[in-house]
């Protein structure tokens, strides 16, 4: 008997799959439904602080056919609150991928329409929803009423959530590197080996340390990592940076880019569906090319609301909306996307070599 699994929308759609969880196991969760576009990365993808608190859809038909390893891994858990696909994989050769899933407690739906989930949330927007185990949809959407209700009480600065709690010192491989402070927003690791290669010491701080205790390291340079949620519900982080502003470089990605420019004055909007996927085209000024680039938010910023002094320097050539600004005078860069993926494959990690040669004068 095929046990049922079912997407519940806080909007009243319902979709139904196969829950691939074992039938002893009953857990089912809520949280912001978005979907994402590519066809591999699924292990990179779930284990990205910056899908805190959303259930996952994937567009593309097979997941899970290359097993799973934790070296690729991009932080230290799984963050997604469910899993749906198409097809994942489940043989007896190969069912690695859904078996880390269910350890970690994460619902995980196949056999459902994604298609017809992806074109709701184009047409209509990312809603809040609920992955269970049902009968039917009509007792599937009395149970993701009370999920999603409950879910929705959590804290709103979701960058607090996933941020490192406690300060970490990490060695550098460059012993003529600078000293780089990073402020975690819910880094992915991948950014943080991007600096290790070019620093001599990382020191990474939670996202609501104050600006004098990140002054006391006296660093050369300070970064601000990617991470989840709403940039105008973070706390503290806004004037911290502030602080910095004119005084070092400082470089934002994603999230950072997004508080980064709410410390310059600048505003946020939300996008309709968001950005997710890692097949979306860039134009950089700074690099002067073209190329391909992994992002993953649901908010950009207002590009008219930007300081006279910061230049918009890459463009999001699917919607026009910025993708990155850096100013000369001040020596600040914002990146709305992950130049730490490079699925160009190389072409934005030279964004790093900026921020550390051209922006802190460092020789590599």
């Amino acid at each position: 008997m095929v046990k049922k699994g079912f997407l519940v929308l806080e909007t009243g759609e319902t979709y139904e799959g196969r829950w691939m969880v074992p039938a002893e196991i009953k857990f089912e969760r809520a949280g912001e439904v978005v979907f994402n576009t590519s066809h591999q990365g699924f292990e990179e993808i779930a284990t990205d602080p910056s899908y805190f608190s959303q259930i996952v859809v994937m567009t593309a038909p097979m997941q899970g056919n290359y097993g799973a390893h934790s070296e690729v891994w991009e932080s230290r858990k799984i963050w997604i609150e469910g899993f749906i696909a198409l097809q994942i994989q489940n043989t007896p050769r190969e069912q690695t991928w859904l078996q880390t899933l269910v350890k970690a407690g994460v619902p995980t739906v196949s056999e459902m329409d994604t298609r017809a989930v992806a074109l709701r949330l184009r047409s209509g927007g990312t809603p809040w929803g609920a992955l269970v185990f049902a009968e039917d949809s009509a007792q599937a959407k009395v149970k993701a009423e009370k999920l999603i209700t409950d879910k929705k009480k959590i804290e709103n600065d979701w960058v607090h959530l996933a941020s490192r709690q406690q300060v970490e010192t990490f060695p550098g491989e460059n012993p003529q590197g600078p000293r780089i402070a990073v402020l975690d927003f819910g880094a992915k690791e991948n950014i943080l080996r991007e600096l290790k290669k070019r620093a001599r010491e990382l020191r990474v701080f939670p996202s609501r340390t104050p600006a004098h205790e990140i002054q006391a390291y006296e660093p050369d340079g300070l970064m601000l990592t990617n991470g989840p949620g709403d940039p105008t519900q973070v706390q503290v982080a806004p004037q911290t940076v502030q602080q910095f502003i004119g005084k070092i470089p400082i470089y934002g990605i994603c999230m950072g880019h997004q508080v980064l420019a709410l410390a310059l004055g600048a505003q946020t909007f939300k996008l309709k569906f968001g950005h997710r996927g890692a097949n979306h085209p860039i134009k950089d000024r700074l690099l002067e090319r073209i190329y391909m680039t992994s992002q993953n938010h649901g908010y950009a910023v207002k590009g008219e609301t930007l300081p006279k002094d910061a230049q918009v320097t890459q463009v999001n050539l699917n919607d026009h909306t910025v993708a990155g600004f850096y100013s000369e005078k001040n020596s600040y860069l914002g990146i709305q996307y992950h130049p730490e993926s490079h699925p160009g494959p190389h072409e934005a990690t030279e964004l790093f070599d900026f921020f550390v040669q051209k922006m802190m004068g460092v020789r590599q």
